[in-house]
């Protein structure tokens, strides 16, 4: 008997049904076809414990499970649910007539328990899509399935409770989600505040720039001075995430298996902090099966790169095209995946081995041919992606005893919102959001300069020696500052202030 199921396989964030379909016949043998890996291969011994420990038999017969298209190579446990389905309608041992009405996902025990799957969600919304009355799958991702509105989603955790969901033979409540409630509920809750950091206003002002319009930023300073800490409270003074954001950011997060089983939306900015022992393909994503790296996994958020020399070169080289692209292309001999890159890049870094190069109070013991040697393991064309170039001085004693409490996120946070207002008005017309995204041909349109102005930054790039680039990222910088200031031209202090934030193009740096 020919019985046919529907299961669903992902490829990059994007998912395609796949029919399960389970033929018994007379013989002995057990085939299962259409590109399965070895984990789909094995799924044999646990579908039989399973049937076996739920008081099911497994047909001693001839049975032949097809997965189609055949042509699509197939990965993972999480088809198990819809083969061992298959099987007992195949077998008449269930009724097959509602099998259609479902797609089918989770990966059994050997005690017939429903494991959790990835990638439910992009799954969720292609079966919605595909017309599916409702999905079954575990309990753990149901709550992550059932933000996609007009879809039944029932959450299981035994395969008997699959089967009396098919025979109506209990009433099911389906899983049931109010997205806009959750997210409203829980967008905006950091577990950081600008208000904790004493001292360190410039640098704080450096990030609000940051925040407002996008830009990538480096922080160069000694140890202790506080680039951490400041770095991870960046995400809290970003404008909270929409609803279409939180989506795409959730998507993503469940194909990379990083959802937790009691939530269902990201309503926070990512912030992503990888070892810098990671390797290029972690970074930026890859495998045989193509997965999302951290760069994809900090979309719409911040990706935090400390100790950024120690790094390897290869890995750090790799972010130059996503920085700029804003997605990361992944090619295979059949298969080609892109995943979305759009995050802010904040990087941390000592100024020399020792750390203590141009320290007020301490002296470094490094020459100046180490100091050029370790500022050099940063590439020139990395560093002209990124915006801002800040230094971190120490906190003093004074400042560290203050009892006066500093300006918390939520204020600095609603003058970025503003800025960010203004930038959403002028690019209404366009596909960019911020300054930051900004191509050469829209600077040149909406960051115009008077003869001053003109000068002004003539003189600074023969000076420093700026590329074409950063003579760019300066107009996109002094754009987002005049945006903050409220201020529809760029003027010369404006401007001054870009320029100041390029402290790795000055030869003073690198002796």
């Amino acid at each position: 008997m020919l019985i046919k199921t529907y299961s669903s396989a992902v490829y990059g964030i994007k998912a395609t049904t796949i029919t399960v379909e389970v033929n018994i016949s007379s013989g002995t043998q057990y085939f299962i076809v259409g590109l399965p890996d070895n984990a789909i291969k094995e799924s044999t011994f646990r579908i039989e414990s399973a049937l076996q420990s739920a008081g099911l038999r497994m047909p001693r017969q001839k049975i032949v499970v097809n997965m189609a298209p055949a042509d699509i190579r197939k990965e993972g446990s999480g088809y198990d649910l819809a083969i061992a389905l298959g099987i007992l309608a195949a077998s008449e041992q269930i009724n097959s007539r509602r099998l259609a009405d479902y797609l089918i996902l989770g990966e059994l025990s050997l005690d017939g328990g429903v494991q959790a799957v990835t990638g439910v969600l992009p799954i969720a919304i292609q079966a919605r899509k595909e017309g599916f009355k409702g999905i079954i799958l575990p309990n753990a991702n149901a709550r992550e399935a059932a933000i996609v509105d007009d879809l039944l989603v029932y959450g299981i955790d035994h395969i008997t409770e699959a089967i009396q969901l098919l025979h109506d033979d209990k009433p099911f409540s389906p899983i049931t989600v109010d997205t806009r409630a959750e997210f409203l509920q829980h967008v905006n809750h950091y577990e950081f505040d600008f208000a904790d950091v004493q001292g360190q206003e410039h640098i704080k002002r450096a990030l609000e720039i940051a925040a407002a319009g996008g830009h990538n930023v480096i922080l160069i300073g000694p140890p202790g001075a506080g680039k951490t800490m400041l770095a991870k409270r960046l995400p809290s003074i970003l404008p909270p995430l929409n609803l279409h954001e939180s989506l795409e950011t959730t998507k993503i997060h469940s194909v990379a298996g990083k959802i937790a089983a009691t939530a269902s939306l990201m309503t926070v900015r990512p912030f992503r902090a990888p070892h810098h022992t990671v390797s290029d393909v972690a970074l930026v994503g890859g495998g045989g099966n193509p997965q999302p790296g951290e760069i994809s996994l900090a979309h719409n958020g911040v990706l935090f790169l400390d100790e950024l020399p120690e790094f390897k070169r290869a890995v750090l080289e790799v972010l130059r095209q996503p920085l700029e692209e804003r997605q990361i292309t992944i090619s295979r001999a059949k298969l080609t995946v892109d995943y979305p890159a759009s995050f802010m890049l904040i990087a941390s870094m000592n100024p020399c081995p020792c750390g203590y190069y141009n320290h007020p109070d301490k002296d470094c013991v490094c020459s100046q041919a180490n100091v050029q040697r370790y500022l050099s393991k940063v590439s020139g064309p990395l560093l002209d992606r990124i915006d801002l170039h800040v230094e971190v001085t120490p906190v003093n004693f004074q400042e560290l005893v203050n009892e006066k409490r500093a300006e918390s996120s939520s204020v600095i946070r609603l003058r970025v919102e503003k800025a960010r207002r203004r930038q959403e008005e002028r690019f209404k017309a366009s596909e960019i959001h911020n300054n930051a995204q900004m191509g050469s041909k829209k600077v040149r349109e909406v960051c115009s300069l008077s003869q001053a102005g003109q000068n002004l930054l003539k003189n600074a790039m023969e000076r420093l020696g700026l590329s074409a680039r950063a003579y760019d990222r300066i107009l996109k910088v002094s754009r987002t500052i005049a945006d903050l200031a409220n201020s529809e031209e760029i003027e010369l202090e404006h401007l001054a202030e870009a320029i100041h934030y390029r402290s790795l193009d000055r030869a003073s740096w690198a002796g």
